[in-house]
């Protein structure tokens, strides 16, 4: 594997230099992963996924189960998957899934398309592959994934600027304005208040309370935290600091951060 994990290094390399020469704003990537057990084929799927600008390439892994943890640390929007693998199958993967990414399955075999549109797959490559048509795959993604964005886009322009989370046995009013930054806690969140040194607790989902977020006025900076930008005082290359408090950004999200600063060179 470490000839693939070089020639990935090498793609995402590459593909960072081009964004900067060729497109000096950035734009919000779709975080995908790449699964196959043949190196060849798993090479030339991340040779197109680089082919495509509004692709982020998270991790190629060779089985499932190696996919199934970066699942678990961090979030992906999209999964090109092979189907006939050693050990868990492409299609067995996504039936062990409780929160589904969008799933391309790319494949050797043309019989297991009706399986796999059942499960609600974006779409079904045979093997090879031509560019145009995988594209048009990737652009369907793409589709979805800006139409889910949505709904978040119109509760910005119109949120009444606060929201009700269910706290004990009640709806507690949080005011958007007085939240300096938000928590990850498996299925609860933890809600940090400007107003006072104590946090409302309350179980709901970080991609739950995300979008109920104006996303004007408060970004997601790594799986675990969602910070206010008003509240933000100070920001380095792998944190952001509100006040005294110092909050880790992950890799996945410096792009933002980046947006946000209005510096690519982080």
């Amino acid at each position: 594997m470490k000839h693939i994990a070089d020639f990935v290094i090498a793609v995402l390399c590459k593909k960072s230099q081009n964004q900067q020469i060729s497109n000096p704003k950035i734009i919000i990537m779709i975080q995908c992963i790449a699964i196959d057990d043949e190196p060849l084929a798993l090479e030339l799927l991340v040779d197109n996924i680089s082919k495509v600008p509004y692709l982020q390439l998270v991790a190629a892994c060779d089985n499932a189960m190696e996919a199934m943890k970066i699942l678990q640390q961090q979030p992906i929007d999209l999964v090109f998957l092979d189907i006939q693998m050693p050990g868990l199958t492409g299609l067995q993967f996504i039936q062990t899934l409780k929160e589904k990414p969008m799933f391309i399955l790319v494949t050797a075999y043309e019989k297991y398309a009706l399986e796999g549109f059942e499960l609600e797959v974006i779409d079904y490559l045979v093997k090879p592959v031509a560019l145009p048509r995988f594209i048009k795959a990737c652009n369907k993604a793409n589709e979805l994934y800006q139409l889910k964005a949505k709904p978040r886009q119109i509760n910005a322009d119109n949120n009444p600027g606060y929201l009700f989370v269910h706290v004990d046995y009640s709806q507690v009013k949080v005011v958007f304005d007085d939240i300096a930054y938000i928590e990850g806690l498996k299925d609860y969140i933890k809600i940090h208040l400007k107003s006072t040194s104590r946090a409302i607790i309350t179980r709901m989902s970080m991609k739950s309370v995300e979008d109920l977020l104006p996303a004007s006025l408060f970004i997601r900076i790594h799986k675990s935290y969602i910070v206010s930008v008003k509240h933000i005082t100070a920001i380095r290359k792998n944190s952001v600091f509100i006040d005294a408090v110092e909050l880790p950004v992950s890799e996945n999200y410096r792009d933002v951060i980046s947006t946000l600063t209005g510096n690519q060179n982080h």
